[in-house]
Formats: structure tokens, C-alpha cells, sequence
């Protein structure tokens, strides 16, 4: 699964339209158009059908691609765009601790930020991930919610992450 799958089901799941689209990539810091997103969400048309038979198994293939850049400014423009603006006190000076996607935690990250935007309690996780047919144990889920190089840290593999995004339209497009 790359970062263009993980939004378009994302923005399939929590049904975002195309100006919120824009909005909340503003928000998160990029400044995109309509067109843009669009190419970020279409596939590339196949040229024949034997080309797609080979191509069955690949990765979908984008008009554009989107990079652990613009995803993550899409994740911190969805947590603006459904929690408001943090309020920042004078007297908290600490330099902000940003997470940094690569390849390797890109879909712990995902859970993470999905987890703060929606406000949800990892028992609603449990319960989205429930809806797609998959239990894990609360243990488990933390594991993957935990900082990078913590001891107990589990990576979180496309499964999970698919079936979350899953199990997620199921609840909120009811």
C-alpha cells in the first residue's frame, strides 16, 4: 500500500470533499490545488489488457505521487481541521517534537494522527478494527501507537492500516 491508497481510503472512509481537501492540506502546511489532489487520487489508465494482467499484482500506480511529506501534511491538516488550532500557551517555549515519516513507520503514524484527529480512545480503535474482522489485543495496539525506539514499539504493517481504514468507512458512512 503506498501514500496515495492510504488517501483515497482515508478520505473515502471519513467522506472528505474535494474544497475540504484543499483546506486541509493548507492547514497542514501545503498549498494545493483542486487539480493536484485530483492527480493524487486518480490512477493511470492501463493501455491494454495484457499490460493489465501484468501489472495485476504491482502497486497502484498515480498521476502523481505522494510523498511521506505531503501525507504528513495532509495527517497534521486533518488534526486542525477536526480539533481547531492548539492553543499555545506564552510560557510553553519547548521546541515541538515532530515526527518524521519514512517508509518504515509510515502507517504507525497514520493510526497515530487518524487516533488525535477523531479523538478516539483505543478501545473505538479496537472497535473500528473489529468492524473490518480483525481482533487484536489492547497490548498490541499499543505497541504500534508507541514512540519509535521505545522498547516495546511494534512497526505496523499495510494490513493492519488497510483494515483500519476499512473498518473506519464502515463506521462512519453508516
Amino acid at each position: 500500500m503506498n501514500n496515495n491508497d492510504r488517501l483515497v481510503r482515508l478520505r473515502y472512509a471519513l467522506d472528505i470533499k474535494d474544497n475540504d481537501m484543499v483546506e486541509i492540506f493548507k492547514l497542514g502546511g501545503m498549498d494545493l490545488t483542486k487539480e493536484d489532489i485530483k492527480k493524487m487520487l486518480d490512477k493511470k489508465t492501463k493501455e491494454s489488457p495484457s499490460e493489465v494482467k501484468e501489472e495485476e499484482f504491482k502497486n497502484n500506480e498515480y498521476k502523481k505521487e505522494c510523498s511521506n511529506q505531503t501525507l504528513e501534511s495532509f495527517l497534521n491538516g486533518l488534526i486542525t481541521f477536526k480539533r481547531g488550532e492548539k492553543e499555545s500557551d506564552a510560557e510553553d517555549s519547548e521546541p515541538k517534537v515532530v515526527m518524521t515519516l519514512n517508509n518504515t513507520n509510515v502507517n504507525n503514524l497514520l493510526l497515530k494522527k487518524i487516533k488525535i484527529a477523531l479523538s478516539l480512545t483505543s478501545e473505538d480503535m479496537l472497535g473500528v478494527l473489529g468492524n473490518a474482522g480483525v481482533e487484536i489485543s489492547k497490548s498490541e495496539l499499543s505497541a504500534v501507537l508507541r514512540k519509535e525506539g521505545h522498547r516495546n514499539y511494534k512497526q505496523c504493517g499495510d494490513r493492519y492500516a488497510r483494515n483500519f481504514l476499512k473498518g473506519l468507512a464502515i463506521a462512519w458512512r453508516e
